[in-house]
């Protein structure tokens, strides 16, 4: 019988001190789905109270961000101005475009008391055409997106089109990304309109195609096959795909079609750090931000970052 799945990719779990990244795409042989050319679990994590995550602001281009979380909270800065606290279910949508900077930390209430956090965080590159766009930034709440039943799974569509349905975040392919809630016993199948389509199982015991998953594995599914998914237990799932942009280069947290629009990045970057990020250049600090990430000067192009305590994800 020939697999319905055209590969399984077992996520590379780092452990940054209580705080555990477990990193999917890209891939040494998938380096994308559909457009997402990023993909990162965060957690689940907790913190004692005066702890808590600190991601200094860094510099994206050419892609969106999207950061969704199960559990917890996550303060965004970023230099259009946005301050804004994301919670479970939200979308925070951030296109990078021609140059953004933002920062990402534990809120402070949540800091005081203590926490816990889990999500996704996941970077969608744009189309050719769009990659120099001007930055924007678009915050979704949870009761704003779609949500339904289907085959005893309870979905919530944050991207795109799925199954009828389709999400009010504006975005620049075709693309799809589900969170997905399955009871014990559903069972559905993976018709989904999408040239590139993959799930990836967050906790729980799934079957695709009679194959099963394990929790932090991603399948991504054969062009044209139309797989039945099946739940053995509760399970919480993420799909993710859309049409195949061709290839894409990534360099830290840069993104785009032509490498050399990463080496300009690369040297703006640094400008910016040295003439103290004036409000007039390219990159621009957050307001109320004094730090920064520092290029990386220990990763070779086309190696993605590696997470550390002060980057653990993006």
């Amino acid at each position: 019988m020939t697999s319905k799945i055209e590969r399984t990719i077992s996520g590379r779990e780092r452990d940054l001190g209580g705080f555990k990244v477990r990193r999917v795409l890209p891939h040494g042989r998938r380096r994308m789905v559909g457009p997402f050319i990023f993909f990162d679990q965060m957690g689940p994590a907790e913190f004692a109270p005066g702890d808590g995550i600190d991601v200094r602001p860094h510099p994206h281009i050419a892609l969106a961000t999207v950061t969704y979380l199960f559990e917890g909270a996550m303060q965004h800065r970023d230099s259009l101005g946005v301050d804004l606290t994301i919670r479970p279910g939200d979308v925070n949508w951030m296109t990078a475009g021609r140059g953004v900077v933002h920062s990402e930390r534990s809120p402070s209430p949540e800091r005081e008391t203590g926490h816990s956090l889990f999500g996704i965080q996941t970077w969608v590159a744009l189309p050719s055409g769009s990659e120099d766009m001007e930055p924007a930034f678009h915050h979704h709440e949870a009761d704003t997106l779609p949500r339904f039943e289907r085959d005893g799974g309870d979905f919530r569509l944050i991207l795109g089109t799925a199954w009828g349905h389709k999400a009010p975040v504006e975005t620049f392919s075709p693309i799809v990304y589900l969170h997905g809630e399955l009871r014990a016993g559903a069972w559905t199948t993976l018709n989904l309109e999408h040239e590139d389509v993959a799930v990836y199982l967050v906790d729980g015991a799934i079957t695709i195609g009679g194959e099963a998953l394990e929790p932090g594995e991603m399948a991504v599914i054969a062009r044209g096959a139309e797989p039945e998914l099946g739940a053995q237990k509760p399970s919480r799932i993420m799909i993710c795909g859309g049409a195949p942009l061709g290839e894409r280069h990534i360099y830290w947290n840069f993104v785009a079609s032509e490498t050399a629009d990463i080496e300009t990045a690369k040297r703006d970057w640094v400008a910016a750090a040295e003439a103290g990020f004036p409000e007039d250049g390219r990159f621009t600090l957050p307001p109320g931000e004094t730090e920064h990430i520092p290029l990386p000067d220990d990763i070779k192009p086309e190696e993605p970052v590696k997470p550390t305590e002060d980057c653990p994800t993006s």
